[in-house]
């Protein structure tokens, strides 16, 4: 089922991002990858079979501390960019004669049955998404009931330095507004998921030169907005927003001549409950519910 987009994100720039071969996972993916997978420590469920959700750009090393971390779990990986899927096949499926085939744990390229895994993760694909309640649907049809969902996006005070920037020159808004950890966890709730536990912390960068901080925001995605500039930038605009950029840093403390950007990094964690069937003087139920119902026993069955 297709969900209205975000006002903010253009769908067909969505598409061309896609189209982007992802060379190496971005430094800050890597680093949210780190901190999401810690919180895994307090986790109790063990999963026999786990879902990663477009590591090519959320994290390779993370995966593979995943990987790591359950050696006898089956892992799944997902890439929704067509683009990354031909590196995935090389990079998780070696061929029979690779020593990598034989030695430690591997992953399989593919979504999952419905319900075939226990741990869906997913890092730092959600706020580029132009259809989040749809992809929080697929992720709560592949958990298992019981199974848990992580995830980490970006919120919305991500950028907020060179959002300024940009309304003091007049220009459009450099990416998209991004979503509030809240309205994200009354989303999980629409779509099913139990208990989410949302929290959020800031992590800001600094950089060196306006190129370098220019190729940071390239690694990390373009401009979904459907606001953006429609036609391509020249180098006199270029020119100008280097020049603005060192302006800032000029003024940026408690370091002068570095430019900082702040990221705020959302984290969220939720269950796949049991289903309940609501009971009414007259009421359809699907097969499938019922079986899954059954399947989970008759205490889980509503009152009447």
């Amino acid at each position: 089922m297709n969900h209205p987009s975000p006002p903010t994100i253009a769908p067909s720039a969505v598409q061309r991002w896609g189209r982007v071969a992802s060379q190496a996972s971005p430094w800050l993916h890597e680093e949210v990858a780190r901190r999401m997978e810690e919180r895994l420590q307090w986790i109790v469920l063990q999963p026999k079979a786990w879902l990663d959700w477009g590591p090519a750009r959320g994290g390779l090393e993370a995966h593979q501390r995943l990987l790591a971390r359950y050696p006898k779990a089956t892992c799944h990986v997902h890439e929704p960019f067509a683009v990354d899927l031909a590196q995935a096949r090389q990079r998780h499926e070696p061929a029979w004669w690779q020593p990598a085939r034989w030695v430690g744990p591997t992953s399989h390229l593919g979504l999952p049955a419905p319900g075939g895994v226990q741990m869906v993760w997913s890092n730092m694909a959600l706020h580029l998404s132009d259809q989040p309640r749809a992809l929080m649907d697929a992720w709560h049809e592949s958990l298992e009931v019981g199974g848990f969902l992580m995830f980490s996006c970006l919120g919305p005070d991500t950028l907020k330095e060179l959002r300024a920037l940009y309304a003091d020159a007049g220009w459009p808004e450099p990416g998209p507004a991004f979503t509030d950890m809240h309205d994200w966890g009354d989303m999980l709730v629409e779509a099913g998921f139990a208990e989410p536990v949302m929290d959020m912390e800031r992590i800001v960068l600094s950089y060196e030169s306006p190129e370098r901080l220019l190729q940071e925001l390239r690694e990390l995605g373009r401009n979904l907005n459907p606001g953006r500039f429609p036609a391509v930038r020249g180098r006199g605009w270029l020119a100008e927003l280097k020049r603005r950029l060192q302006a800032h840093a000029a003024l940026t403390e408690p370091a002068p001549g570095r430019m900082s950007l702040t990221f705020e990094i959302i984290y969220g964690h939720a269950f796949k409950p049991a289903p309940r069937i609501r009971l009414a003087p007259e009421s359809a139920v699907s097969l499938e519910q019922m079986k899954t119902v059954l399947r989970q026993g008759k205490k889980n069955l509503p009152p009447v």
